[in-house]
């Protein structure tokens, strides 16, 4: 039976790719890692051929399925990483849904970030973000103050997991992430378990380096 060729398309960056990339890594299934680089002329010229005129986007021997989170579910699903059982499904699904919740917010002040005026920094910072940030660490923390498995969801590491680590490594990495103070102490700590399965560890310290 011949393999099917999966090719993934994103920008030269982790952020909406990285936890499908992770999934490949820990089926141990070959992709080919298509990075582009946003605002260039090849993007522009590949974008109308996109299903949705955007990345990432996955390639089945081209059948083409967009949007992170239907891309990372459908790979969860078929190198079993999305949960035991339908209702462990159902808890990564809405805690992936929680997680994109938060990044509006996060999308205003990386803009914020980019456009470089401090004073409009500093608002967006204090009204916009951090009080999403508060609420998006609560609900994860709270999640893990009742797991007996150091996992969002069940006994072992799903989709939700890959997706809510590797979004603090972008805080971390824009410095809206203290990993010193005591009440990010359980995130931090399930970072490091997440980070430490041994296809993410080598897939981490291989993979280019990006704030996103």
């Amino acid at each position: 039976m011949t393999m099917p060729q999966y090719k993934l398309y994103y920008f030269n960056l982790r952020g909406w790719a990285e936890p499908a990339r992770q999934l490949f890594k820990l089926a141990h299934v070959e992709f080919d890692d298509v990075r582009m680089e946003n605002g260039t002329p090849e993007w522009e010229a590949f974008k109308p051929t996109t299903p949705f005129g955007q990345v990432p986007f996955l390639s089945i021997d081209d059948f083409k399925i967009p949007q992170s989170a239907a891309i990372c579910r459908y790979l969860a699903r078929k190198f079993g990483y999305a949960g035991k059982t339908a209702e462990e499904e159902a808890w990564a699904d809405a805690i992936v849904d929680q997680f994109k919740d938060f990044v509006s917010p996060l999308r205003q002040f990386l803009m914020a970030q980019r456009a470089g005026d401090a004073t409009e920094i500093e608002r967006v910072q204090k009204e916009v973000f951090d009080p999403a940030r508060r609420v998006f660490f609560k609900i994860i923390n709270g999640i893990l103050e009742k797991s007996t498995s150091g996992y969002l969801v069940g006994d072992g590491l799903t989709w939700a997991d890959l997706v809510v680590a590797d979004n603090l490594t972008t805080l971390e990495k824009l410095g809206v992430f203290n990993l010193s103070a005591e009440e990010n102490q359980k995130l931090v700590a399930f970072r490091e378990k997440v980070g430490a399965v041994p296809e993410i560890k080598e897939h981490n310290a291989t993979r280019p380096e990006a704030v996103i």
